[in-house]
C-alpha cells in the first residue's frame, strides 16, 4: 500500500495502526482532503451488501422499528 501526500510517498503501511499514525502526522488540510475522499466512496462492498439486504427484505424489521420511533417522537434532527 502506498500513501501519497503533498510531502511525498510513504510506503509499506499495511496495518490500521500504521495508517492511523501516518494520518496523525498529516496537516489539517491533508486530513480534511482525506476525510472528503474517504466519505466520498460510492458503491463499496458494504454499500453493495446493504443494498442486497434491503432488496431481500432483511432490513424490514429494523426500518419498521425506526418508523415507530419516529412516529413516537423519539428521534430528532441532528443539530
Amino acid at each position: 500500500m502506498k500513501w501519497l501526500s503533498r510531502r511525498g510517498i510513504v510506503q509499506g503501511m499495511s496495518t490500521v495502526q500504521e495508517i492511523k499514525e501516518a494520518i496523525s502526522k498529516l496537516t489539517l488540510e491533508d486530513r480534511a482532503e482525506l476525510a472528503r475522499w474517504f466519505h466520498g466512496w460510492k458503491d463499496d462492498a458494504w454499500d453493495r451488501q446493504i443494498a442486497r439486504d434491503a432488496a431481500a427484505g432483511r432490513l424490514n424489521k429494523i426500518l419498521a422499528a425506526v418508523d415507530k420511533d419516529i412516529e413516537a417522537g423519539w428521534l430528532r434532527d441532528m443539530p
